[in-house]
């Protein structure tokens, strides 16, 4: 289990499941996004994932020109590496998810790696004074919804990212999503190493524990091969820093940050991504391991350097 020379700590910053409700501190505006990513950057992260939310309400977006003030807003202020995501608004088109993509030409953006269930149903019990009114319905409805990525949707995805020079930042779920990725090399659309995500923790997906982690780790090693791929693990709630300390132990990155966990540590609201952030680093320094600058992570991730 060979480690990477250094350790990219990513941050994603608002996401497009956690509601308002569940924290104040949940970044929303285009400013405020702005502002944790710088934080978070300064913090100790070397590469952002972005996602934007209707300022009024919070609401989830895929809007174009909200994704380009926060990008530009971001860019003007650091060198971290951008991953904008095409995961988006649950339930939307591919051609809605993907279309920021062509107009800011980023560095890394996400692709979920797979069909599957996202269900966010349980918040609903917790919901007794929902902020805002779209917030019930909306974890209400994941009961009965899932976010689609055929095969077709994939390679579409696939090659608008190599026609704008953007590495895919695979969201890897569960092992058939492994497999999917493996299909792509196969056919020649895909170079490696690819860059793995590997997500914990989503209802619909698979659970967060020590032995999922090693057997998803595990798994592309066989199946991809262990000199084929980069990879990275996040975590949906309370799991999050037990994963990413696991990762770090069998030689990988890691992923922190408000959209995956509300939380800095138990009963305690994180009140910034740079405190996850921060938290991460220590962890990190702790098992020796060294943080790897932008720049050092565009190396490790064979994408460009800043000019």
């Amino acid at each position: 289990m060979s480690a990477t020379k250094k350790t990219i700590i990513s941050c994603a910053i608002t996401g497009a499941l956690n509601i308002p409700t569940m924290s104040p501190y949940l970044p929303i505006t285009p400013d405020e996004i702005i502002e944790s990513a710088i934080g978070a950057a300064e913090a100790g992260a070397a590469a952002i994932h972005l996602h934007v939310r209707v300022p009024e309400t919070g609401e989830p977006s895929n809007s174009v020109e909200l994704m380009s003030q926060v990008y530009h807003g971001i860019r003007a202020r650091s060198d971290a590496v951008l991953c904008i995501t095409t995961g988006g608004v649950l339930g939307s088109p591919v051609s809605e998810r993907v279309a920021a993509v062509p107009v800011l030409k980023p560095e890394l953006a996400s692709l979920n790696a797979g069909t599957m269930n996202f269900c966010l149903q349980p918040i609903a019990k917790r919901l007794d004074n929902p902020r805002f009114d779209w917030e019930r319905p909306f974890v209400e409805s994941t009961y009965d919804m899932h976010t689609r990525n055929t095969f077709a949707n994939m390679e579409e995805y696939i090659r608008i990212m190599q026609e704008n020079g953007t590495k895919p930042e695979f969201e890897c779920f569960d092992i058939g999503m492994i497999e999917n990725v493996a299909y792509f090399i196969r056919t020649g659309l895909l170079k490696t190493p690819v860059y793995l995500q590997f997500i914990m923790g989503t209802m619909g997906g698979i659970g967060a524990s020590v032995d999922n982690l090693y057997y998803m780790y595990n798994a592309a090693c066989h199946i991809i091969g262990r000199e084929n791929f980069i990879w990275s693990t996040g975590a949906g709630g309370k799991e999050q820093f037990n994963m990413c300390t696991t990762a770090l132990l069998l030689g990988g990155n890691v992923r922190v940050g408000i959209e995956d966990n509300v939380y800095l540590k138990r009963g305690v609201l994180a009140k910034t991504n740079a405190e996850q952030v921060e938290k991460m680093r220590l962890l990190a320094e702790t098992l020796d391991r060294d943080i790897a600058t932008p720049s050092e992570a565009r190396e490790i991730l064979g994408i460009p350097q800043l000019s």
